[in-house]
């Protein structure tokens, strides 16, 4: 960065929000960054490192590493600890290490976490260091706006402001204006699989800050300990790490910009970080867009997974396709028969999550639990699920939802009181699973509109 943009920097400090208030140098600095990539697409900056190790930039970072909490690395060291045994210290040794140079990055530790609803199938989790993610984030604050100025419209995930239901929202637009061919895109492995040098390579397009790159090349070559055994990454970066989704946004931006040029013509891209949906107005175009997209992430190393990737047809309701957790398909307008309109409600693998989750909570072999207590593990992992789902056509979805707790709950409560069957129409009816305080979905949720707002 020159001279020119270090001291606009400094005039930011003293910048007022709307209501006001000054802005924090933080978020000064970050507004810069973004006020700066934004007026000038094509600009490299040249000194971003020295803004990482800043002690107040730090300290945002530990309390959004404080906040997240997480499993300790492979030193063994957590949040509470780090509390216990001062913060200031802790930071000041940090960045000092980062100004002299001699930070390094500890190895990642690799657990295998089970996948929702895919029994058998598990998904590597690396877990950086407290240390580690502290930087990391630090490195995400000052990166994050100079990228995002350059971000497409069709990226939705893990951006400021933007949500899996916006991504939602944008398919509804799309699909019901014509477009009735979709392809769904799933990349095998994406965070495992992104080319180091072509991620590098990305990065530099914006940041020309040499120390900066370095910095970042380090996390990508952490290695993993699993087992007891240390192994290299020869790609991929650390899905767990709190770098990582900005990362693989910057990556998979050249996905976005083929759209904004030859895939235009192609259909409505719509991007939820590795997830990703393609709306077309004919299968010739889908079938395109399908060749396109797979020429792009060849690029960066990565392929779409041959047997999760396809082309479906949106016309009259014949089919359906799962995104972002939802099932979408058309269905035919009650006003205005012979219409049909795009529709959205949980998926089978989002509601048997539920289920399991529900099933495992009130399993007769925890009987000698109170029931208060099961309603109390319940009801956070019942509100946490209608607050994502509510905004769709759920409605149907919630009362199921609803009669399955109440069973649950009753076949629970019969067990611990040695009787048989449910007896959820004479003894735990409706009145008394109200008075238990049960969260219930039931009128929750929130019908989206025809053609969504952007």
């Amino acid at each position: 960065m020159s001279a020119v943009s270090a001291s606009s920097i400094r005039r930011e400090e003293g910048v007022a929000r709307l209501d006001g208030r000054p802005l924090d140098k933080v978020r000064a600095l970050q507004w810069t960054l973004y006020r700066c990539a934004k007026q000038e697409p094509e600009r490299q900056f040249h000194a971003l490192y020295g803004h990482v190790h800043r002690m107040d930039v730090l300290w945002r970072a530990w309390s959004v590493v404080c906040t997240n909490r997480g499993a300790p690395g492979v030193d063994g060291v957590t949040v509470d600890a780090v509390a216990a045994s001062g913060v200031d210290v802790f930071l000041q040794d940090l960045a000092e290490r980062l100004r002299t140079y001699t930070y390094r990055p500890s190895v990642l530790r690799r657990v295998q976490i089970p996948k929702p609803g895919r029994p058998g199938e598990f998904r590597p989790l690396s877990i950086p260091t407290v240390a580690d993610r502290v930087v990391m984030t630090a490195a995400k604050m000052v990166l994050e706006p100079v990228f995002e100025a350059g971000f497409t419209e069709a990226s939705y995930g893990f951006r400021p402001k933007r949500s899996a239901i916006d991504a939602c929202d944008a398919v509804r637009v799309a699909a019901n204006k014509g477009r009735e061919w979709v392809f769904e895109a799933d990349i095998r492995d994406c965070f495992g699989t992104i080319g180091h040098d072509a991620l590098v390579a990305q990065l530099a397009r914006r940041v020309a800050d040499r120390s900066m790159l370095k910095l970042v090349r380090s996390w990508l070559r952490m290695g993993v300990l699993e087992g007891g055994v240390t192994s290299p990454t020869g790609a991929g970066t650390p899905q767990g790490s709190p770098i990582s989704p900005l990362l693989a946004n910057v990556a998979l931006h050249v996905l976005d910009e083929a759209w904004q040029g030859e895939g235009r013509r192609l259909g409505v891209l719509v991007r939820y970080c590795d997830d990703f949906v393609v709306l077309s107005p004919t299968r010739q175009r889908a079938e395109q867009a399908q060749q396109l997209a797979a020429r792009v992430l060849g690029q960066l190393g990565m392929r779409l997974h041959p047997e999760k990737s396809g082309i479906t047809c949106l016309t009259r309701g014949g089919q359906g396709f799962e995104f972002l957790g939802f099932h979408h398909r058309k269905v035919e307008s009650w006003k205005w028969r012979g219409r049909f309109y795009l529709y959205r409600w949980p998926s089978r693998r989002a509601l048997k999550v539920l289920r399991d989750k529900v099933r495992v909570a009130t399993l007769r072999s925890r009987t000698e639990r109170p029931v208060a207590a099961v309603v109390a593990e319940l009801n956070p992992v019942l509100r946490g699920w209608a607050g994502y789902f509510r905004k769709g056509n759920s409605a149907r979805k919630f009362v199921a939802v609803d009669q399955y707790v109440h069973e649950r709950l009753a076949i629970f409560t019969s067990s611990k009181h040695g009787l048989s069957g449910r007896n959820w129409a004479a003894r735990y009816n409706y009145g008394w699973i109200s008075r238990l305080g049960v969260f219930r979905l039931s009128g929750k949720w929130h019908g989206a509109t025809v053609h969504a707002q952007r």
